[in-house]
Order: structure tokens, then sequence, then C-alpha cells
């Protein structure tokens, strides 16, 4: 048999489905795969290229496939998977999933998870309907304070940054198409709005990830609603003990920022027809609507999306959020940027507990992005 070594990251979403595809990949080609687990910030932050060197399969995200291309550390996809296959995968793609892993001409990762932010609310303490605009959610923070309740964004140093894109590009200046990285008109007013965010929002989400704010709320009763959080159907499905969340769109529904994770392949593999082979297969239609959905997985394959049944478990999950994925912003990925978004996570987090005004804020960030042109 064919032994692989795989590395994803640590959160039920991210390991689950993985152990699930084991047994049925091993009866189907006699290849096994051990999957090994990171934290979720070293998955956004640590450097891909060193993790290429330990194994053989890596789930990433879609930032560091510059990186790739730059070390060609990861297989260029494209050329080890038959063409017609990759068509298929990229027209069954949800939202923009599979294109973002597509840099320089090359396939560096095939869309495993599909996931952007989207905003969440406890139905049974949200008895209003949902915010429409930004100035509607700072409204409902207002108002659900006077009555000894809240809204909450996750605003850690990693989702300080992300809500911060995800507001500009809602504005209609998405980072990175311009020298400067934004509008500062439209960067100036994003930073004003999560400041805004954040003074209605209990102090502890300066330190909270989006797993956090949603282990909270579901199962406490003073956070009504997130009107910017990465998206977790899990927490829409029954689970003992806990209330159901309900995901939707965010306000305005154009602009999240995309998230969720590819399956790439090192280059230093010394079985890349069978890794390549795993990765696609996981990738395809049966497996994702089948085990990997079974197993809590978030699939990145429309036919999920798509599906009836998927949905009436999970609260229409899939299809009260499927405009913030078709809309959504796909970040940079030139080789510089994931190192630019972890200084100017911690530059907006800093703001945002007032260590810095907004306009000194803004061209800290402005400065930090040229370095990585």
């Amino acid at each position: 048999m064919t032994a692989l070594r795989g590395i994803t990251w640590d959160h039920p979403r991210g390991y689950a489905p993985l152990a699930a595809s084991l047994q049925p990949y091993a009866r189907l080609r006699d290849v096994s795969v051990e999957w090994e687990k990171r934290s979720l910030k070293d998955f956004g932050d640590a450097p891909i290229d060193a993790l290429a060197e330990e194994y053989d399969l890596l789930v990433i995200d879609h930032p560091h496939v510059g990186l790739a291309a730059e070390k060609r550390c990861l297989l260029p996809l494209d050329e080890w998977i038959p063409a017609q296959v990759m068509e298929t995968l990229a027209r069954q793609s949800a939202g923009p999933s599979h294109a973002s892993y597509s840099y320089s001409e090359h396939q560096w990762a095939l869309a495993v998870d599909a996931a952007m932010q989207t905003s969440v609310s406890r139905p049974d303490l949200l008895q209003s309907g949902l915010p429409a605009t930004w100035m509607d959610v700072v409204a409902l923070g207002e108002k659900l304070k006077s009555k000894g309740m809240s809204i909450a964004v996750p605003l850690c140093p990693t989702d300080a940054i992300c809500c911060f894109l995800t507001l500009c590009a809602s504005m209609g200046s998405p980072f990175g198409r311009g020298p400067r990285g934004v509008d500062p008109s439209i960067g100036a007013s994003s930073l004003r709005l999560l400041r805004q965010f954040s003074s209605l929002s209990p102090v502890q989400c300066l330190a909270w990830n989006p797993i956090m704010l949603l282990e909270h709320m579901s199962v406490a009763n003073d956070i009504a609603y997130c009107p910017l959080a990465f998206c977790y159907n899990c927490y829409s499905r029954e689970r003992p003990g806990q209330h159901r969340l309900r995901f939707r769109d965010i306000p305005g529904g154009r602009g999240s920022i995309l998230g969720g994770t590819g399956i790439a392949v090192s280059s230093r593999c010394a079985f890349p027809t069978e890794a390549c082979g795993y990765a696609a297969w996981i990738c395809g239609a049966e497996s994702q609507r089948s085990f990997y959905f079974a197993a809590e997985g978030q699939p990145a394959n429309v036919a999920v999306w798509d599906d009836p049944e998927a949905n009436a478990r999970t609260d229409d999950f899939f299809s009260g959020t499927r405009r913030s994925l078709e809309m959504a912003y796909v970040r940079p990925r030139h080789p510089g940027f994931v190192d630019f978004q972890k200084r100017a996570g911690e530059l907006i987090n800093g703001f945002l507990r007032g260590q810095d005004d907004e306009q000194s804020c803004l061209s800290a960030i402005q400065r930090e992005y040229e370095k990585t042109r």
C-alpha cells in the first residue's frame, strides 16, 4: 500500500472529512494517508515551503499560492491531473473557490472546502429582520445593548484584517487592485466602521476568532447577531446541548472575503501520481456529497451547495449564503501578501484597542502593502 503524509488544520471541519476518506480510498486505490493537524493561526501564517518539505499533501489557504509558484514547492496540478478532470472540477466550483488556487498560469491546489465571511444570528434571540446595510448593523447593536444583549465581531489580528478587507470590497474598493492597496477614503471608512462594531461588541472579541465566537453564541444568550465571521455549517446543524445558529449573506451581499481551503501536493512527494489522484477524488462531486458532507465538512463542490437535503440539514446554510460566496472577494496572492496580512492584522487590532488613530493606522497598512509589491 502506498503511504502518504498530509497536514490540515485543527478543527473538525478541517480534519474529520479527511479522516472519513481514508477507508474508502484505501479500498479503492490501495493508498493510505496519515493526516496531521496544525492550529488555525498556523494555517494562515506558517511558511508553506517549509511544510512542503515534510508532507506529501497540504491543505492550504489561497493567498499562499504566490509563494508556492515562486518557490516551486508544490506541484502544478494541471500538469499531473487529466484536463477533463480539471475542467469538471472548475465547472463544479462553488463560487471562485477553484479559481482562487490558480496563479501564474498553473493550478496549485484543488478547492476542497468553501467558505467566506457571512452574517450569523441566533433566531430565538433576534426577532427582527436581519440588517440590510452596515449602518443597520450599528443601529441593531445599539438597540440590542439597551436590552442587555449585543452584536459581536471576532477581531483577533487574523480576523481584524479579514473584516477590513471585506468592508473595503463591499464599499467598492477591493484591496490590492491599486498600487496603494485601497482607496484612502474607503479605507478610512472601513476602519471607522470596524471601530463602531468593536465598541458594540464584548471586549473579548478583540481576542476571538470565529470559532470562539460561534462556540459562545451556541451556548450563551448574550450575543444575538454577528455581521462578519467566517462561516461554519456545523453550527447550523442540530447539536446536542447547543443552540442552532443561522448563517446568511453579509449585509449587501457583495465583497465578502473568500476563505475555504485547497488541497495541494508537495513537489517533493515520492508518489505524485497517487497524491494527485487522491486530491482529485476527494474534491469530486460524489465524495463531497457523501462522506465529506456527512463528516461535517463544508464542501467546495457546488453539487452540495445545490443539494436540497444538505440545505434542509443546515437551516439553508448553503442557499442562504450563496450570494456572498458567488460575489466573494479573492485576496491578492503574490508572494509577500501572507506576511502583509499578518502585519496589517496586528496594526488594525492595535487601532481597535486605542493604540493608534485612524489615519496613522491606514498609512501604516498602506506602507506595509507597498513593501510587498
